[in-house]
Formats: C-alpha cells, sequence, structure tokens
C-alpha cells in the first residue's frame, strides 16, 4: 500500500477546508469506512480535474473530464468503494480509469491497483498523475476492461480480490468473474444505459447483495479508436 506524499505545498487553507466538508457531508450520507474517508482526504481531487473545475473539486457533484467522460460524485464513489470491503493486502482491478482519481484512493487503501481505460488520453493523462504523487503500487493499462485481463499466458487469467467497475453494464462480462480470486468480490452498477441501475456485490462463490439504485453512465466494450 501506497501513500501519496503530504499534499501541503499543494493546498491552500481554504480547500483543506472545502476537503474537511466533504469528509463530514460523506459522513453524514452514511459513509462509515474511517480508512475510505482518511483516503478521501489524503487525496487531493483538484489534481484529477480541468482549471475550470477546480471550484467544484470538493463539491460533492459528478464532474466531466476529458475526452467526454466523467467522474462520479464523491458520495457514490465512496458508496462503490466501501461495499468492496477491502483489506490492506487486497489486488484491486478497477475498470474504468476516468482521470484517475477512484484508482489512487483505492491505492491509499490496498497493496496492488490495475485500473484500465479504453481512451489513450485518459491513460496518459492519468499516467502523469501517478508519477505526480510517487505512487508505486496503482498500474493504469490501456485495455478493454470489459474483455477481462488475461495472463502472461492467453490461456490464464488474472486474479483479483477484489473488482469495481467506475461505469454501468447492462449485464456482467463472464469475463470479469473469471478474474475474480477464490474468495472475491466484485461492485458493480447493472442496468440500462441512461436509466436508474443497481449496485450489485457479487462474490466468486455465486452470492449476490443488491445495496440499492445508483445511476451511472455506461462502460464502453473495446478500444477507442480515436483519443
Amino acid at each position: 500500500m501506497s501513500d501519496a506524499d503530504d499534499d501541503a505545498p499543494l493546498r491552500s487553507e481554504m480547500e483543506r477546508e472545502a476537503c474537511l466538508g466533504l469528509i463530514l457531508d460523506l459522513r453524514s450520507r452514511g459513509i462509515r469506512d474511517t480508512r475510505l474517508l482518511s483516503a478521501i482526504e489524503r487525496v487531493p481531487r483538484r489534481l484529477f480535474l480541468s482549471a475550470r473545475q477546480h471550484t467544484l473539486a470538493y463539491v460533492d457533484t459528478q464532474l466531466p473530464i476529458e475526452c467526454g467522460q466523467t467522474t462520479p460524485a464523491p458520495s457514490v464513489m465512496a458508496r462503490m468503494i466501501e461495499a468492496l470491503e477491502l483489506k490492506p493486502e487486497h489486488r484491486v482491478l478497477h475498470v474504468g480509469s476516468g482521470s484517475g482519481y477512484q484508482a489512487v484512493v483505492l491505492g491509499q487503501m490496498v497493496n496492488e491497483v490495475v485500473t484500465l481505460e479504453r481512451y489513450r488520453t485518459l491513460v496518459d493523462l492519468a499516467h502523469q498523475r501517478f508519477v505526480t504523487l510517487k505512487l508505486t503500487n496503482v498500474e493504469i493499462r490501456h485495455a478493454d476492461g470489459l474483455a477481462g485481463l488475461k495472463g502472461k499466458d492467453d490461456d490464464e487469467v488474472e486474479r483479483f480480490d477484489r473488482i469495481l467497475l467506475s461505469g454501468s453494464v447492462a449485464t456482467l462480462p463472464r469475463a470479469l468473474m473469471d478474474n475474480l480470486d477464490e474468495g472475491g468480490t466484485l461492485v458493480a452498477p447493472i442496468g440500462p444505459a441512461g436509466a436508474e441501475q443497481r449496485l450489485m456485490r457479487l462474490t466468486a462463490d455465486g452470492k449476490q447483495d443488491d445495496l440499492g439504485p445508483v445511476r451511472l453512465v455506461p462502460l464502453a466494450e473495446g478500444l477507442a479508436t480515436r483519443l
């Protein structure tokens, strides 16, 4: 598990107060995982947004990012991460890197994160942010996240303790369940695009929990032909 460097030089007192306000807001919305709240407090969300969005960095709202994509509201992100029930020793697969913010928060909580993104532009930008934060345990790959991850031998698959989808799917790809290690857990918004979905928690042994309604943009298959 890696910690981002002390961000004191990066944050003004006003920004620190805004971040504290967000943490209090998340608590009021039922987020109780203290390790998660601490991770969100340590990671400066502003660094993952364009300059014109900086004033909204600690507002609990979904925001636009490059390539016509969005980054989820912090409360939605926190709800999804909390559902994973993370432990420090876990290896996590994150599908839909976006700006990289969610992967970095995950990286504050676990041993290793592999995050997948279909847009090359987003991959490059997120990688630059990881370097700036001197992260050593978060790896981003340009890949079709819905196709799962193969091992070095194509007959094998990589295994993860936890898998998180940051966007919705109409049905869960079998390939991703194949990446789930024994005793593992996957969390994903499942349902139609443009409508309310259900946040589902599925385990490798077939158990399913419906965690309630959510509304997120859909994940797309394949690599982007542009951007």
